[in-house]
């Protein structure tokens, strides 16, 4: 099993990164975990750019999520939403619209912050954004308050309960995408 991992913040000792970083570290032994780190090479989506020529950070990033059989999105909020950094590489890796990377792809997300509610409406926003692009999310909605309280002097995750949350998360993932590589595999023989 191969996961992407996404972190939706730019900052370079973001309590997201910490999380995906944790993710890899709590992953089942059988899964291998990459973080995908390019986020700020992406441009802002052009759409004049698809039949011109798609940015190479963009081929990259889409060529990441084909690979893996699911992906992991953690992200912050800002102002009550997702990053724009975040959302940009979202409605890149969407195109080509009936066949982009995203779609079929198993998907988990992870929201947090230093609030108490843990990023549910940047959470809401993402997994609204992956029901347009056909990307089947897992039912767990994974928002982590008070992040900040949570992380240990050299940003780990220090929290026992929230190592659970996450691990589980992970288990619900890899079982999602079980069952959609069963689909299509029936798909297939049909």
């Amino acid at each position: 099993m191969k996961i992407l991992v996404i972190s939706g913040s730019l900052r370079r000792d973001a309590h997201s990164t910490m999380l995906a970083r944790a993710a890899a570290e709590l992953a089942p032994e059988r899964t291998e975990v990459t973080l995908y780190e390019d986020l700020a090479s992406i441009p802002g989506f052009n759409p004049d750019l698809e039949p011109v020529a798609v940015p190479e950070a963009v081929e990259e990033l889409r060529r990441q999520i084909e690979g893996a059989d699911a992906l992991l999105v953690v992200t912050p909020e800002y102002n009550a939403s997702a990053p724009g950094a975040l959302k940009n590489a979202i409605d890149w890796a969407s195109r080509p619209h009936g066949a982009s990377a995203l779609m079929g792809k198993p998907t988990a997300i992870i929201s947090s912050s230093p609030a108490p509610f843990g990023g549910v409406w940047a959470n809401q926003q993402i997994r609204k954004a992956f029901s347009i692009t056909a990307t089947p999310a897992v039912e767990t909605e994974l928002a982590i308050g008070k992040v900040d309280e949570k992380t240990g002097p050299n940003g780990t995750l220090e929290d026992e309960a929230t190592r659970i949350q996450v691990a589980s998360l992970l288990v619900e993932l890899e079982e999602l995408a079980g069952q959609v590589n069963q689909a299509a595999l029936e798909e297939l023989a049909a």
